[in-house]
């Protein structure tokens, strides 16, 4: 062939070839929904890897961060609707309910999700499923312990190791306020997260696995009582300040030694992180005490679902996207690492990537994922129905008010008062 042909085609294949390649790796646009900016962050993290592992199904990831109530309204109206929904969206575990009634607007995931699901704990995905599909990937097991403030705990002349049953608990409550200017905790009147965990370590529930309202049976009844004694009887107990763990008031009282111990999921350390600096080194974590032999040290609660809509435009890319991010051993890692959150899968929690050091094990211990992996079988789960957000509210504002806010109520007057009025909601 002619060497001026042969150079002609080179040069032609030189030029066109770059104009290949970039219309092969324009990247997809996908809109995610949050209503954390720690999650947006984590996500935006995520697509840069994404991109270098597969530069061909790259990703322009649009992240979107709004308030709590207004991203949840905004979502729903957007699926009911048929359009204004981004690809991908975050659900708080209280409210997927509403998006899981009638013919569903979200993309099944078990394509992705069954494959790994042994190396998971299954009732983090049972709680985003229905009829047999998942439509969410939570951020961590949320696996509920006890934080001790053992600078406290010592100064009552209380070993937290020696806290076997919640009647111990009761116990080194009394030698707390007897030898310190502290109480031994706190409870939530304003948010539902102390009493739920309680009640869900004891394998009860607000509904049934049948969606019956459970809430004032003897175990709930018994429970909420207990809160009550040790808040107007013992005295060992106050409501939280600012009404749940999360106001500022809470965050002051906690981080001066106000409480000597708090119940919250493992996902809270980062809580301790950012509003109380003054405890770095005091505290300590544990299981939550047993409520009798064999019984679970703790509970599976909080979390949030990231689901891909049926308005996304490319499902499929949104699925396999979700699965690189929070689904492999490296996203679940990074969920600790990045975010502090107990991750969904239990394969990675005693890997070296995990029990590096950080600032987690500084702040708190170096054995944190010992203890979940002792505790890993007794993670009891929650029933979501489509009432549990009405449920949650009826529970807040009235049912924890009027017995740990203003003991105006016994626990079994309040919740036969609350669980009629959720039965009279649902006919």
């Amino acid at each position: 062939m002619n060497k001026s042909i042969l150079a002609f085609a080179a040069s032609a294949v030189a030029l066109t070839a770059p104009q290949i390649v970039m219309a092969e790796s324009d990247p997809t646009t996908l809109t995610f929904w949050t209503f954390q900016q720690a999650h947006a962050t984590f996500f935006e993290d995520a697509t840069e890897r994404w991109n270098e592992a597969n530069p061909n199904r790259a990703i322009d990831m649009n992240a979107e961060v709004y308030p709590y109530d207004q991203m949840h309204s905004n979502l729903l109206l957007a699926l009911q609707s048929g359009r204004g929904a981004p690809d991908l969206a975050d659900i708080e575990i209280r409210q997927i309910s509403n998006y899981l009634q009638g013919d569903v607007p979200l993309v099944p995931l078990n394509d992705v999700v069954e494959p790994v699901l042994d190396d998971m704990v299954k009732s983090r995905f049972d709680i985003y499923s229905k009829d047999g599909s998942y439509y969410g990937v939570d951020y961590h097991v949320g696996a509920s312990v006890m934080y001790y403030n053992e600078e406290i705990m010592d100064q009552a002349g209380v070993d937290i190791d020696s806290i076997e049953t919640w009647d111990d608990y009761a116990a080194a409550g009394e030698q707390v306020v007897e030898n310190t200017d502290a109480v031994m905790t706190t409870f939530e009147s304003g948010d539902i997260f102390s009493f739920w965990i309680m009640i869900s370590q004891q394998g009860s529930d607000i509904f049934g696995e049948d969606g019956s309202v459970t809430l004032d049976n003897q175990t709930n009844i018994d429970t909420l009582q207990f809160m009550q004694d040790m808040i107007y009887e013992q005295e060992i107990a106050v409501p939280a300040p600012g009404g749940d763990h999360h106001s500022e008031e809470f965050f002051g009282y906690m981080n001066n030694g106000g409480a000597a111990s708090v119940m919250m999921p493992m996902w809270y350390m980062g809580r301790f992180l950012d509003n109380m600096p003054d405890l770095d080194g005091k505290m300590q974590i544990r299981p939550l005490p047993r409520w009798e032999e064999g019984g679970n040290r703790s509970a599976g609660m909080g979390g949030t679902g990231t689901v891909v809509t049926n308005q996304s435009v490319d499902e499929q890319l949104s699925k396999d996207f979700l699965a690189f991010a929070k689904l492999t051993e490296e996203a679940n890692i990074r969920l600790w690492t990045v975010l502090g959150f107990d991750p969904l899968r239990h394969d990675v929690w005693d890997s070296e990537a995990v029990q590096a050091d950080n600032a987690y094990y500084q702040y708190f211990h170096d054995d944190i994922f010992d203890i979940l992996l002792d505790i890993r079988d007794e993670i009891s789960g929650v029933n979501i129905t489509e009432l549990t957000p009405t449920a949650q509210q009826v529970i807040e504002t009235n049912t924890l008010y009027s017995t740990l806010r203003s003991d105006s109520m016994s626990a079994e007057e309040a919740l036969t008062q609350a669980a009629d009025e959720i039965r009279n909601r649902m006919r």
